[in-house]
């Protein structure tokens, strides 16, 4: 979905594929008709814009086949598909059983994760619509935090680095920008926006390389969306991409009615990180399990989840969900003047891990929540001035 702003320029807003993972490019093949044609059919729309998740099998077979990367393309068209933007965060396995921290491998110290970012550039340069001259990738924030020493932080920035000149070079050759995004996460190395600036300043390529903000994943690490977009402005950190999300939020987590509410949002399959603010500061347990066990977690003020709940369908009370923030951060985006990024990605992926009675059974009610969102997010852009296109 195009967006006209009020400084001229077009905003993109898609949603992305990871929330129906496949690994081979015949599942992506399958995606495009069972999911994103159905949501763009819902929508009323010609044209609608997918965030697209391929992980490495199906980025080997386009690398390796020029035919199938124009089969891709083509078959983007034909269902009234177009793609602006790549989630490079996961590699493969997202539709695991269990994720959890698999998910941050390859990190950025691995040569993997650098010739698979590389991929995902040369791929998105021929997946681009015809009028649009900029891409995105959006990618793990370094490494989970834990090891990581100076070693391992300097690989990494020898890792952006390379693909930061690889990138330019790609745009010489082919007239398309693409910028890469890492997206800050509760956990990791970089797990705030002010954890970014750092890394990001010693890469020394801010046109190439920068933030993606996830309001979900702000929201968990309680940070103010203003002060966070103020500090990266400041510090010539550009914001290539936005993810709209969001957490499970708990006013009362001492509260028994509340902790048995969250203890439903509990499952195996993906990572759950909690955090609280103490008069320390912010304190955190790695997976909501560890924060309902006990005392691991202090539990006298709010606690807010990793969880990207339904942007549309907050949870019950005892619990709702940091919506707000949401709000807040997209106004501060694309409210003003002129946009901070152009590229605004919706990102629940975690339909099916949804307490079993709030998921979707069926292909068709999983199609229609995925539309209600995209619906919740034109309006929210439309309220703020932006005008929608064809």
């Amino acid at each position: 979905m195009r967006f006209r702003h009020a400084d001229g320029s077009v905003v993109h807003l898609s949603y992305c594929t990871n929330v129906h993972p496949a690994e081979t490019l015949d599942g992506v093949l399958a995606q495009l008709r069972d999911h994103c044609e159905p949501v763009r059919r819902r929508l009323g729309r010609d044209r609608l814009g997918i965030g697209l998740w391929l992980a490495r099998a199906a980025v080997r077979a386009l690398i390796d086949d020029p035919a199938a990367l124009r089969g891709l393309r083509a078959e983007l068209d034909r269902r009234g598909l177009e793609v602006v933007t790549l989630n490079g965060f996961p590699y493969e396995g997202f539709g695991r059983d269990e994720v959890k921290h698999r998910v941050y491998t390859p990190d950025w110290t691995h040569p993997d994760r650098l010739a698979h970012t590389t991929h995902l550039a040369r791929l998105l340069t021929a997946l681009l619509p015809d009028d649009v001259t900029e891409g995105t990738i959006s990618t793990l924030p370094l490494a989970w935090r834990t090891p990581f020493g100076a070693a391992r932080a300097e690989a990494a920035r020898g890792a952006l680095t390379t693909l930061a000149e690889r990138l330019d070079t790609l745009h010489e050759s082919t007239g398309k920008s693409i910028r890469v995004a890492l997206e800050p996460e509760p956990g990791c190395v970089v797990e705030t926006t002010a954890d970014a600036i750092a890394p990001l300043a010693a890469v020394d390529a801010p046109h190439r390389v920068g933030v993606c903000v996830d309001t979900c994943h702000l929201a968990t690490s309680f940070e103010d969306p203003a002060t966070a977009l103020t500090a990266l402005h400041a510090a010539g950190v550009t914001i290539p991409k936005a993810q709209l999300s969001a957490a499970l939020h708990a006013e009362h987590p001492r509260l028994p009615a509340v902790r048995e509410a969250l203890a439903a949002f509990a499952e195996p399959r993906f990572l759950h990180q909690t955090r609280t603010i103490t008069p320390d500061g912010l304190r955190g347990t790695d997976d909501l399990d560890d924060a309902l066990d006990g005392g691991a977690l202090p539990d006298a003020s709010p606690w807010r989840s990793h969880f990207h709940v339904p942007l549309h369908a907050r949870p019950a009370p005892p619990l709702t969900s940091t919506f707000p923030v949401l709000v807040e951060t997209l106004g501060l985006l694309v409210g003003g003047p002129v946009p901070r990024t152009r590229h605004l990605e919706v990102e629940t992926y975690t339909w099916q891990a949804l307490p079993p009675e709030l998921r979707p059974v069926t292909r068709a009610q999983l199609c229609d929540g995925i539309a209600a969102e995209l619906t919740l997010a034109r309006d929210l852009l439309t309220d703020l001035g932006l005008k929608e296109l064809p």
